[in-house]
């Protein structure tokens, strides 16, 4: 019943939501094309449907993967039963995504949809940004479909679960925060409110769903922790997301909106805590969820409304800069080491992920004590503030129009940031002091077939280096510095990219072959020379590399385009000389270490075979004495 009462006070917020904030203005203006009354009320309903689907769908499989029990890549019939269920949810999912291109495409044309030829359909899908991002998300609403069909152990349901979560996102970067100023907070922030509340409400709908009370309360357990995190990042990015967007002005319907969704996350908190102090007797349980249910009902409507009610537009953002409108500030001034270090662009996600990373990895040492070495805090530590430095600060920010900067970052982030990172031995750190559930997925993860196989040498080698010319000489730089996510997968595979191949060529934790010293150092000078090849060539070409980017971004203080891009490619050529005598360092220091354990074994052997054969002579020296 619960689930009714929800949906009902979600379509009925909606329908207030859009009246009272203008979202659903049906006045017909003359000279102004209109879409039409099934678009203006459709469209925010098939939202609330879609936006419903797919918080269910992520949080059947999310649950079924990774908070409900199993037995190593065994999953239980509770956890079957829910991945099964979500292939249902996904389907459907997929085909409101689909939906959604056709009334998204009458509304930005102000056409009904009955007078929209296919055609202009499937070039809007395939086209324009607000088509593209719903046509993936219907593509990876299938494939979660497919997945929960075939999903017979843990590791093809985490699969299911890990692109679920994937599909929610591409639709948060072309909302209302796309267009509006600092779009680069605005959509990092939008994104992040999203996923958050997916996985909060979703996990909440899954755990409403088990029947089995032996396995609730440490499922319930799981879900506590991960629901406590959501709420941190729903309340942060939400204040964030709304203050880019309004200004301050909270004197509008747009506000008087954001401020009933900001009452409806402070219920859902206090439920939340309610959670956690109640004991997990499956009445009390249901009876707290089904509360925070329907708030978050109301939640969603909210959010649903404010996707269709114009947002207020604070005067000072507004800009016919046409910088402005390509990268979200206008143009920098001349560069300084003060601009580089002083002039800051905050990137949500990195912070994010910074914040995290250094807290989770702190409490770890914490209950470790004085067992872990002071050296791989540092460096983790370290690690981590650098990528906050050359994501956040005004490197960032003269990466988008100058491509010798934007060199400078790509190699702080594929070397210098993944050598600080791999030296803190993070898997080492969690398996010691993880929970047993988290612990288990960590290493299921280390020995699946991907893993071992992303581990070799010359796989991870291969990625790192088609990865670098790929991007540079494929034509995909322009593309990726285009779409802010683009931007932001791009700066995320650097660093993920270097950590793998200097996770396998000097790292200590567990997981990674077994692979004698003289092949990683083969595998190092390899690197090296593929490394140093690509700036020889770039920086002896002729060729602009993304030339439809930086011809529009180019600085007019600035070198011209092709002095710059040989400027980047000497610093890409020279770099790698400092970060690769680190890495030769720490390969030799190991080689010797390695031999050293491989002698003492030998000595060991040696005296245990040599005391063996002592006592083998004496006892046929016993044996021969006259009784």
């Amino acid at each position: 019943m619960s689930g009714y009462a929800a949906a009902g006070v979600a379509v009925t917020v909606l329908v207030l939501a859009l009246w009272l904030g203008g979202g659903a203005d049906t006045t017909e203006i003359a000279g102004l094309a209109q879409p039409g009354p099934v678009t203006v009320w459709g469209l925010p309903v098939l939202r609330l449907l879609s936006d419903a689907l797919a918080t269910v769908t992520v949080g059947l499989a999310v649950t079924g993967a990774f908070l409900l029990p199993g037995d190593g890549r065994t999953m239980s019939a509770t956890a079957f039963r829910m991945v099964r269920r979500a292939r249902w949810t996904a389907a459907l999912w997929s085909l409101t995504a689909l939906a959604l291109i056709v009334l998204t495409l009458s509304d930005v044309l102000g056409a009904p949809v009955a007078l929209l030829p296919p055609p202009a359909v499937a070039s809007f899908a395939w086209s324009i940004s607000q088509g593209q991002s719903l046509l993936v998300q219907a593509v990876l609403a299938a494939a979660v479909a497919v997945l929960g069909q075939v999903a017979l152990s843990r590791y093809t349901a985490a699969w299911a679960a890990v692109i679920a979560v994937v599909a929610v996102l591409p639709p948060a970067f072309t909302g209302h925060a796309a267009g509006a100023g600092n779009h680069q907070i605005a959509t990092t922030s939008l994104a992040m409110h999203v996923l958050g509340a997916v996985l909060w409400a979703g996990g909440l709908i899954a755990l409403l769903t088990i029947r089995r009370a032996r396995v609730l309360p440490e499922a319930v357990a799981r879900y506590s922790t991960l629901a406590l995190g959501c709420f941190v990042a729903v309340a942060v990015s939400g204040v964030i997301n709304g203050a880019v967007r309004l200004g301050g002005d909270w004197r509008t319907a747009y506000g008087a909106l954001l401020a009933w969704k900001v009452l409806a996350l402070i219920g859902l908190g206090l439920l939340g805590a309610a959670h956690r102090r109640a004991a997990l007797e499956r009445h009390a349980f249901a009876r707290l969820a089904a509360g925070e249910f329907v708030l978050f009902g109301a939640a969603f409507g909210l959010a649903a409304a404010l996707s269709r009610s114009p947002a207020p537009i604070p005067d000072d953002t507004i800009s016919d800069d046409p910088i402005v409108e390509t990268i979200g500030f206008g143009m920098p001034g001349p560069i300084s080491a003060a601009s580089l270090l002083g002039d800051p662009l905050p990137d949500l996600l990195f912070l994010t992920v910074v914040a995290a990373g250094i807290g989770a990895y702190l409490i770890g040492v914490r209950r470790l004590g004085a067992r872990w070495p002071v050296t791989r805090t540092i460096s983790w530590t370290a690690g981590l503030l650098l990528l906050a430095a050359v994501t956040s600060l005004g490197i960032s920010r003269y990466s988008y129009v100058l491509f010798s900067v934007h060199m400078v970052q790509h190699m702080l982030l594929s070397m210098a940031v993944p050598i600080l990172l791999v030296l803190g031995a993070p898997v080492t750190l969690a398996l010691r002091t993880l929970g047993p559930a988290t612990r288990e997925w960590l290493l299921i993860a280390l020995h699946s077939r991907a893993g071992r196989m992303l581990t070799h040498p010359l796989v991870a080698l291969a990625i790192y280096g088609v990865s670098l010319y790929g991007l540079y000489f494929g034509g995909l730089l322009g593309w990726l510095m285009r779409h802010h996510l683009g931007h932001l997968a791009m700066l995320a595979h650097f660093v993920l990219a270097g950590s793998l191949l200097f996770w396998v060529l000097i790292g200590v934790d567990p997981g990674r072959r077994r692979v004698p010293p003289p092949i990683l150092v083969l595998v190092h000078f390899a690197s090296m020379v593929l490394h140093a090849f690509f700036g020889l060539t770039l920086l002896q070409s002729t060729t602009l590399i993304a030339p439809e980017w930086y011809l529009a971004v180019h600085p007019p203080w600035a070198a011209p385009l092709l002095a710059d891009q040989r400027l980047g490619a000497s610093i890409a050529w020279a770099f790698g000389e400092i970060p690769a005598a680190l890495v030769m360092i720490v390969l030799v220091r190991q080689w010797i270490r390695a031999d050293e354990r491989e002698q003492r074994r030998i000595d060991r052997n040696g005296d245990e075979a040599h005391e063996a054969y002592n006592e083998f002579l004496a006892a046929a020296g016993r044996e021969a004495e006259p009784r």
